[in-house]
């Protein structure tokens, strides 16, 4: 997995020109160079960057931090790995048990984002291409299972903006939305997520009775244009005045449509929360 720069400094908290100047005086992180002369980065070092902002948080310089790191640099990446393999043989002979096992010793010593986006994504990323069906199914739900549990160990603030969260009808890949809600939670959110293949009315009735300050609909099947205009038009609709804010592979291929009836789009909760403070802003211009 290759990611670029701005995505390292949103899932790891530290700013691109700061990681540009640890790299111009520590020589870390190292990045690969992409063919347009791009910084792009590994999940190895994602993880590592995690873990020396984490040290410095201790109380650590960032040249001790990075030192740190350095002597043991390969050993949380031993183990993330170590850790999938015993999950997929797990699900291979559908030992649930097992499987889920492994899933709650791989998040044992990460906070809940960190866990979401390093493990439990990536597995769900996997699986298409690794399992038949049987085996998807039962992984699937282990993986949306555990990102449940850790939306729902989160600290809850009073006093947050409100995001209402669901995919629309007819798509039932959540793995996606519920990272989502991690993400805002962690971030001061509430969030109410209706999950899975949530129709029209669903949504006109959650937005009437908690009132959000954001709806995020999450698309990941691929839809013809016009179901796709169908959907979202239906869910708009239902949710009145409500923002909405569109993501997941399935609207991709129709930023045209999106953007014409009214609805942002974003991939990841970083920019959503942008969208969300624009439109305020707007809105409390005089």
């Amino acid at each position: 997995m290759s990611l670029r720069i701005r995505t390292i400094a949103r899932l790891t908290g530290i700013r691109e020109a700061t990681l540009r100047a640890w790299e111009r005086r520590y020589g870390f992180p190292r990045p690969e160079r992409s063919e347009n002369n791009y910084r792009v980065y590994s999940r190895d070092e994602v993880e590592a960057v995690r873990r020396v902002a984490k040290l410095m948080e201790g109380g650590l310089s960032v040249s001790e931090a990075i030192a740190q790191v350095r002597a043991s640099p390969a050993q949380s990446a031993r183990q993330d790995s170590r850790l999938m393999e015993r999950f997929w043989a797990a699900v291979m002979v559908l030992d649930a048990d097992a499987a889920d096992a492994v899933l709650e010793e791989a998040g044992e010593h990460l906070d809940a984002t960190t866990f979401c986006d390093t493990f439990l994504i990536p597995v769900l990323r996997e699986m298409a291409s690794r399992l038949d069906v049987a085996r998807e199914h039962l992984a699937s739900a282990l993986v949306r299972q555990r990102l449940r549990l850790l939306l729902a160990s989160m600290v809850s603030v009073s006093d947050g903006p409100r995001g209402l969260l669901a995919c629309p009808a007819g798509d039932h890949h959540e793995g996606g939305l519920l990272a989502l809600g991690v993400h805002l939670k962690a971030r001061g959110w509430r969030v109410t997520l209706l999950g899975a293949d949530t129709p029209a009315e669903a949504l006109h009735g959650a937005c009437v009775q908690v009132r959000p300050d954001v709806v995020a609909l999450s698309f990941v099947r691929r839809r013809e244009a016009q179901e796709f205009l169908t959907v979202l038009s239906e869910s708009l609709q239902a949710c009145a005045s409500v923002p909405m804010v569109v993501g997941g592979p399935g609207a991709r291929e129709h930023l045209k449509t999106l953007f014409t009836l009214g609805a942002q789009y974003a991939e990841s909760a970083e920019e959503l929360i942008a969208i969300w403070q624009q439109v305020r802003n707007a809105q409390n211009r005089p």
